[in-house]
C-alpha cells in the first residue's frame, strides 16, 4: 500500500507528521503565525465542507421527498456549479502560488507537497464525476422517477468524492498549517 496515495491512505504519513506532532491543531489558532492567510485558506475549506454537507443532505431529502424537485434541482445547479468552480480555482492557486513558495521552509516535509498536488489528479476525477452525475439529475428533472433514480446515484458519488475530499483537506492542513506557524509565511 502507497501511504502516500490518496486513494489508499487513512491519515498523513507517519513521515509527514513531524510538524503537525510540533503544532497540534489545538495550538493554531493561538499561534502568533496564525494570520490572515491561514484563516482565510481554512474558511475556504470549511466551505468546501459545508457545500458538500448541503448537496448532500438536499439529496437526501429529495430523495426522502422531503424535498420536490423544482426545488432540488435549482439548488443543485448553483451549489454543485459554486462548489465546482471555487475547488478547481482554489486548487489552481495552490499548485501554482502556494505549494512552491511552501516548498523548502521544512525540507523534512517537502514530499508532503509533491502528494498533495499528486491528491489533485484523483480529485479532478471525482469532480468529472461529480458534475457528471449533477447533470444527470439536472437532465432528468422533468421526469420524477428518472430523477430519483439519477439522484441516488448521485447521492453515492457525492458521499465518496466527500470522504476523499475531506482525507485530501485534513492531511492538507495537518501539512500546511504547521509549516506556516514555525515558518512566519504570509503569502
Amino acid at each position: 500500500m502507497d501511504s502516500y496515495d490518496l486513494m489508499q491512505r487513512d491519515g498523513l504519513p507517519e513521515a509527514l507528521r513531524v510538524l503537525r506532532d510540533a503544532y497540534p491543531r489545538e495550538v493554531w489558532e493561538g499561534h502568533e503565525n496564525f494570520g490572515q492567510l491561514v484563516r482565510f485558506w481554512m474558511e475556504r475549506h470549511m466551505m468546501f465542507r459545508e457545500l458538500i454537507g448541503k448537496m448532500g443532505e438536499e439529496a437526501e431529502a429529495f430523495l426522502d421527498r422531503k424535498m420536490p424537485v423544482e426545488t432540488y434541482a435549482p439548488h443543485l445547479s448553483r451549489y454543485g456549479g459554486f462548489f465546482l468552480q471555487q475547488l478547481h480555482g482554489h486548487h489552481q492557486i495552490e499548485d501554482m502560488h502556494y505549494f512552491p513558495q511552501l516548498v523548502g521552509l521544512d525540507s523534512r516535509i517537502d514530499g508532503g507537497f509533491e502528494m498533495l498536488e499528486a491528491d489533485h489528479q484523483p480529485i479532478d476525477g471525482l469532480l468529472r464525476r461529480f458534475a457528471e452525475g449533477a447533470n444527470g439529475v439536472l437532465g432528468k428533472a422533468e421526469d420524477e422517477a428518472a430523477a430519483y433514480e439519477a439522484a441516488g446515484a448521485f447521492r453515492e458519488e457525492l458521499n465518496s468524492m466527500g470522504q476523499l475530499l475531506e482525507r485530501h483537506l485534513t492531511d492538507e492542513e495537518d501539512l500546511v498549517v504547521p509549516v506556516i506557524l514555525k515558518s512566519g509565511f504570509d503569502g
